[in-house]
C-alpha cells in the first residue's frame, strides 16, 4: 500500500512531536544534573516542568495536522473505536518510535554524549507497573474528559496532569510505548533499561485499555472520543481522530 501526501503528513508531525517531547524529557534531565548543587528533587521538578510545557506546545502546534495521538497506546484505542485504520495506526505507532529514538539521540548529541547511550537504569518490580497502570489509566481518562467537557483545554490538561503524574507516580509517568522505548536510548537521569521496558509497556497499554472502558462508560456516550480531535500524550499524549475527506 502507498503512503499519500496526507498521510505523510500526518506520520512526520507525530514524529517530530514526540521527538521534541522526547528530547526535551532527556536534555532537562541531563541539564539539572549538570548545574551545580542540583539534586534528585530539583532534577525531577525541572524534568516535569519542561516535559508538561513541550507537551502543550506540541500538541497545539501538531494536534491540527495528524490529531496529536503522540502515543501508542492512544493510537490503539482509536484503532479499536475504528477512528483510523489498522493500517494508519500501525504507522502512526512506527513514526511515533521512531521520533522517540531521534529524540533521544538528539539530547544526547546535544550534551556532548555517545549519539546512542543504552540506559543501565533498572525500572523494575510491581510498584513500578502498578504506577505506570495508573499514570496511562489518569491520562487517558483525563484527556477523554477535557475531550468530552472542555475541548479547547485539552493541551493544558494533558500537560498539568504529566507535571502531576511525575510526582505522584513511583515510575515518574513515563506513560508512553514511545516515549518508554525511546528513553533506553540514552544512558541518563531520565534513561531506563531495555529489559525494562517490556513491563512497561503492558502496565501502559492495559491501563490505557482499562481507561477507555471506565471513562466512556462513565461521560455516558460511547462516542466520546469523537467530541473534538485533540491531544493526548506522554512521556504523553494524544487525543481523536482527524477527519479527512
Amino acid at each position: 500500500m502507498t503512503i499519500s501526501p496526507d498521510l505523510s503528513k500526518r506520520l512526520a508531525a507525530e514524529a517530530v512531536a514526540v521527538l521534541l517531547v522526547v528530547a526535551s524529557i532527556i536534555g532537562a534531565g541531563i541539564m539539572a544534573q549538570r548545574l551545580d548543587g542540583t539534586g534528585p528533587a530539583m532534577a525531577l521538578l525541572v524534568n516535569s516542568l519542561v516535559c508538561g510545557a513541550m507537551l502543550v506546545v506540541v500538541i497545539v502546534a501538531f494536534a491540527p495536522v495528524s490529531g496529536g495521538h503522540l502515543n501508542p497506546a492512544w493510537t490503539l484505542l482509536m484503532i479499536i473505536k475504528r477512528e483510523i485504520s489498522a493500517y494508519e495506526g500501525a504507522l502512526y505507532m512506527i513514526a511515533q518510535v521512531a521520533g522517540a529514538c531521534a529524540g533521544a539521540m538528539m539530547a544526547n548529541i546535544m550534551f556532548g554524549q555517545n549519539l546512542v547511550s543504552i540506559a543501565s537504569t533498572a525500572r523494575t518490580g510491581p510498584p513500578m507497573w502498578i504506577s505506570e497502570f495508573i499514570a496511562s489509566f489518569g491520562l487517558i481518562g483525563a484527556v477523554l474528559g477535557a475531550i468530552r467537557y472542555a475541548p479547547g483545554a485539552t493541551p493544558a490538561v494533558v500537560g498539568i496532569y504529566i507535571v502531576a503524574a511525575y510526582w505522584f507516580t513511583g515510575s515518574s509517568s513515563f506513560a508512553s510505548p514511545a516515549a518508554t522505548i525511546g528513553r533506553t536510548l540514552s544512558d541518563s537521569y531520565a534513561g531506563i533499561s531495555p529489559a525494562s521496558v517490556p513491563a512497561y509497556v503492558v502496565a501502559q497499554v492495559l491501563g490505557a485499555l482499562a481507561a477507555f472502558a471506565v471513562f466512556n462508560w462513565m461521560f455516558g456516550r460511547d462516542d466520546v472520543s469523537q467530541q473534538q480531535p485533540g491531544p493526548l500524550a506522554p512521556d504523553v499524549a494524544i487525543p481523536g481522530p482527524v477527519k479527512r475527506a
